[in-house]
């Protein structure tokens, strides 16, 4: 009977080894999946933070620039020049808005070195 538990275990030896390879490789590539998703976070944390400061300083001063040039053309041409600086800040939008859709567009995958290491993975468990 020892024979036979000696036999058996060495049947699940291969087994459980390229299990154990199976599981490691999932284990490290579940970890490059965390650190990417890490990375990506403190990104978008930074950009969103400098994204509103920006928005905030640029509003102050747009407001600011409003005020300055109603003044000055208060007495002569008050309402052509509110105008004038509404298309001006409608077309600055407008740029503003079709460069922020074609960055979304344009924007790299998020785990591309993850896929590419599953692909790796794929064709080496597919080579006989």
């Amino acid at each position: 009977m020892t024979i036979d538990n000696q036999s058996q275990r060495a049947d699940h030896s291969p087994l459980r080894r390229i299990l154990s390879s199976v599981f490691a490789i999932l284990q490290t590539r579940l970890e490059l999946v965390g650190i990417e998703l890490a990375e990506e976070k403190d990104r978008l944390l930074g950009v969103l933070f400098l994204g509103l400061a920006a928005m905030m300083l640029a509003t102050m001063a747009l407001i600011a620039l409003t005020a300055l040039v109603a003044i000055a053309f208060w007495d002569t041409y008050r309402w052509q020049a509110l105008a004038g600086i509404t298309a001006v800040y409608a077309i600055a939008a407008l740029v503003c808005a079709i460069k922020a859709r074609s960055g979304l567009h344009s924007a790299p995958m998020v785990f591309e070195a993850t896929l590419a290491e599953f692909e790796k993975d794929r064709e080496i468990f597919r080579k006989p």
